[in-house]
């Protein structure tokens, strides 16, 4: 007899870990990736602003978009529920790293980009292995 195991997807708390660790894990290496470019191609570093909101966006959207996609449902407040916490990993993380959080700027930012992308995850294409929910 086959076992049924559940889905990550299922448990609300695994779903947002599993999102806000795909939007870190983005925010990384889109940050690694505009500094080499700043670095290496421009040979300049006042483009370093326009990079790293570009690389805040893009993580906030694509941990909206994970998790909206794969639970398929409230992706608008759950995408917003996304880009709160990743300003609060954010925080928490500049907090220990240099003493100071992160800009409370950042919040509206990363708030719309990941409601944003909830809303695109649920209203996208069903994922073909999703069979649990």
């Amino acid at each position: 007899m086959r076992r049924h195991r559940q889905s990550l997807w299922t448990n609300v708390y695994l779903s947002f870990g599993a999102a806000l660790l795909w939007g870190a894990v983005c925010m990384l290496l889109l940050a690694l990736g505009f500094s080499t470019i700043s670095y290496s191609a421009l040979k300049t570093m006042s483009f370093i602003g326009i990079f790293t909101l570009a690389s805040l966006v893009a993580a906030a959207y694509s941990s909206g978009y994970i998790y909206g996609r794969f639970r398929r449902r409230k992706g608008l407040f759950h995408g917003a529920v996304c880009g709160i916490l990743l300003y609060a990993a954010l925080s928490a993380a500049g907090f220990f790293v240099s003493g100071h959080p992160a800009d409370i700027r950042k919040l509206p930012l990363l708030l719309l980009a990941a409601a944003a992308g909830g809303v695109a995850g649920v209203n996208s294409k069903r994922p073909k292995n999703l069979t649990d929910q």
